[in-house]
This record gives structure tokens, C-alpha cells and sequence, in this order.
């Protein structure tokens, strides 16, 4: 992901108080800003480019991250909702949690990557096992020194872990501020970009609230924490059944072997 686009509404930059509840959407005629991302940036006309979001004031190294998000219901495609953890320039850290939205009646992707010193290619993707846009759901990052563990409603779908040791890159120094944004991505969104966003459905409306950074670390906390066997167990049920894609499992595009963490997940 190499850009995002993106328009600050900057009203909205203060969501540091937990309870809060916003809404982000995105129509035509809006010029948006853009961002570092890793991904080709997309190049449509303008007045079918657009987007909303909003950031943190502060910046976390480590901590548990909520966010309550109910996506953009009805005909999503070519839109992306993003919640995300990042730092900046051209070796920023970043946790990712993406919803590609699709036609009516389809399952959105939710689509999670990891970058560790400007390097990401770290893609798993999900259907969900309910629809996200009927009520609100929690997504969770839980990051410390050893885990990175993704969850939704407290159930775990992904858990990066600390390989150092073994030479992987793990974000650990550079403090992120956490953003989401509402966008078009119709040049690989939907389908790798074959399904385009229906502006006769615009605006698009993603809604946020009770969010929450706990940010102090505890012993008995998030500081320490890492799957049980419990955790375990409903994580790989989520994998087995609702996991689409892994780029563990990506032998093409990984031909001269899978990336050193894959023998170690």
C-alpha cells in the first residue's frame, strides 16, 4: 500500500476519550490528501476520489488498541475502511486492519498486514462470521514487546510474534498515532479492482465509537500477553474457516522461499 486517500476533517482529530462515536463517509467531488502507503496509487478522476478519516493526537509505543466500527452497509464496493496503527516516512511501522467492501448481498474481506521498517507483504485476509454492517463490532490490536495478536469481539484471527532472533523485523521503536479513514480504492478493492464503485450510491458511511488505548503497562496486562491455549484453539478455528488468504502459504509469489517467519507461525 503506497497511498492512501485521504482527507483529515480536522474536527475530528481528538477521538482520544473513550465513548466517542463518529462517522466517516466519502462521495464525489471531494479532493482528498494522500498519504504514505505501499500499495500502487490509485489514479481516478477526480470527482470519483475521495475520502474521510480521522487521527490520534498522540503517538503509542505498545498498548491495546479498541475501536467499534459499523461498515458502510448495502453496495461497498471499491471502498476500503481502514484502522491502523502507523508511523511515518520511508521506514514506518505499521498494524493494519482493512474492510474491502463489495456488492450488496457479498461478504466484505477484512484484510490485516504488518510492516516492520518500511517493509510490509505480510497480507492474511478473512470473510467475517457476521455482518459487520448491521452493528457495531470491536476490533482489537494488542501490541507489545513479543506479540502483535489481532482480535475481533475478543476472539484472536492473527498473532505476529517477536522473531528477532531469527532475523525478522518486529515494530518496537518508532511510536505509531492510530488513524482510520474511509476511501476509494476501486483500482483493486473489489474482485483486484474488476468491480467499481457505484457513485450513484454515494455518500459511503463507515461509524465509529468507544474507542479506547490502553496504553500503561501492567504485569498481569497486555504488556505480557500472549494466546492460551484457549486463544489458540479459537484462532485457529478462525484460520481453518474463515481465513482466505495467507502469504504463508503463497509459494508463486514467494518462489525462492516463504518468508522466515512462516516456519515459525
Amino acid at each position: 500500500m503506497a497511498m492512501r486517500y485521504l482527507l483529515i476533517a480536522s474536527s475530528l482529530l481528538a477521538i482520544a476519550a473513550a465513548g466517542t462515536s463518529t462517522r466517516s463517509s466519502t462521495s464525489p467531488g471531494r479532493r482528498p490528501c494522500q498519504g504514505p502507503r505501499e500499495r500502487p496509487a490509485p489514479h481516478p478522476h477526480p470527482r470519483q476520489a475521495s475520502g474521510s478519516g480521522f487521527q490520534s493526537k498522540n503517538e503509542y509505543l505498545f498498548g491495546k488498541i479498541d475501536m467499534q466500527i459499523k461498515l458502510v452497509p448495502g453496495n461497498s464496493a471499491g471502498t476500503v475502511t481502514a484502522y491502523y496503527l502507523s508511523s511515518q516516512g520511508p521506514t514506518h511501522d505499521e498494524i493494519d486492519f482493512e474492510f474491502l467492501g463489495n456488492v450488496s448481498g457479498d461478504p466484505y474481506t477484512l484484510h490485516t498486514n504488518v510492516f516492520a521498517q518500511g517493509k510490509g507483504n505480510r497480507e492474511m485476509q478473512f470473510k467475517l462470521w457476521f455482518d459487520p454492517t448491521a452493528d457495531f463490532h470491536t476490533y482489537t490490536i494488542i501490541w507489545n514487546p513479543s506479540h502483535i495478536i489481532f482480535m475481533v469481539d475478543r476472539t484472536p484471527i492473527r498473532d505476529f510474534k517477536n522473531l528477532e532472533s531469527r532475523g525478522v523485523a518486529f515494530p518496537k521503536n518508532q511510536p505509531m498515532r492510530i488513524y482510520s479513514s474511509l476511501w476509494n480504492a476501486d483500482d483493486w478493492a473489489t474482485r483486484g479492482g474488476l468491480v467499481k464503485t457505484d457513485w450513484s450510491q454515494a455518500p459511503f458511511t463507515a461509524s465509529y465509537r468507544s474507542f479506547r488505548a490502553d496504553t500503561v503497562p501492567s504485569s498481569s496486562g497486555w504488556w505480557s500477553q500472549e494466546l492460551d491455549t484457549t486463544g489458540h484453539e479459537k484462532m485457529k478455528w478462525v484460520q481453518k474457516n474463515y481465513m482466505i488468504y495467507n502469504y504463508c502459504s503463497d509459494l508463486k509469489r514467494f518462489p525462492q522461499g516463504l518468508p522466515t517467519e512462516c516456519s515459525f507461525a
